[in-house]
């Protein structure tokens, strides 16, 4: 365990030493009798590498704990191997809601993901009740969803729901700088025992999500963000490699102590073909 997290440790204080770019010199002619004078830029400051003292001691920046959260994911390149792996995925599972009146309904359900490189990440989700399967899309633009092959507006609560999976979510996480996301520090916090890096996430649309991270692994231990007026928090659970890239495969919506929503993930593949026509209004 110490070898994989001193791995961890020594990648990422690779992946934040940038490399300074040295302008260029024309070289003076020698019949000139004095050198012709040239502005050279004053390089960047290198910032300065994490080191297993930094993060025994806990002293480290919020964009510190954020990239060695992302590389423990993402072993050994982090944001690097995250990006080139999962550019699309194909999920698998098992939904089990429990409802105002403390019913509990059970649906399986198949999510695709794309991440093109440019432009905004596309989301489909299909669940199959019992009585019922419907799909819910983010085509870059708006979310709409889709019964019998007929596009609906759905319920603003159902929206909601849906949107919030994107925005408060380990991935979201993982690609704040591609979102244009914004970190600042909630200080640490000892949580049944475990000591609790928090990290407070804000969006370019102002959302926010409270990030808890675990001191010594660095993973999303959980997550807490308001919406409508309500707290929510989602706990994650059971984390296993896919392609080489951790995911948790278990994870407990709750708000106060009630359960709203337990996910179960059956399957996940990254890089697969993914349709483009799977997030098109029919």
């Amino acid at each position: 365990m110490f070898d994989v997290f001193s791995r961890v440790i020594t990648t990422v204080a690779v992946l934040t030493v940038f490399s300074i770019g040295l302008s260029a010199q024309t070289p003076t002619p020698t019949v000139l009798p004095t050198p012709v004078a040239t502005s050279t830029p004053l390089p960047s400051p290198t910032p300065a590498p994490i080191t297993a003292e930094m993060v025994a001691s806990g002293n480290l920046t919020v964009q510190q704990i954020a990239e060695l959260s992302i590389a423990t994911y993402g072993f050994p390149s982090g944001r690097a191997t995250l990006n080139q792996i999962r550019k699309t995925a194909v999920e698998r599972g098992k939904l089990i809601i429990t409802t105002p009146d403390g019913r509990q309904d059970s649906a399986t359900y198949q999510r695709w993901f794309l991440r093109p490189e440019t432009g905004p990440e596309k989301t489909r989700l299909d669940q199959q009740f019992p009585n019922a399967k419907y799909s819910l899309i983010y085509d870059g633009t708006e979310i709409f969803g889709v019964f019998n092959d007929s596009s609906f507006v759905p319920r603003e609560d159902a929206a909601t729901v849906f949107q919030n999976q994107l925005v408060h979510s380990i991935d979201a996480f993982h690609r704040y700088q591609e979102n244009g996301s914004q970190f600042t520090s909630g200080g640490r916090e000892k949580i049944l025992g475990v000591d609790h890096h928090i990290l407070d996430m804000t969006d370019k649309e102002g959302q926010k999500t409270r990030y808890f991270l675990s001191v010594k692994s660095f993973r999303v231990m959980m997550l807490e963000y308001e919406s409508g007026g309500v707290n929510y928090r989602r706990k994650f659970y059971d984390n296993r490699f896919a392609q080489g890239t951790l995911v948790p495969h278990r994870s407990v919506l709750m708000s106060g102590d009630k359960v709203l929503e337990e996910v179960l993930v059956g399957t996940i593949t990254y890089g697969q073909k993914v349709d483009d026509g799977l997030f098109v209004k029919p």
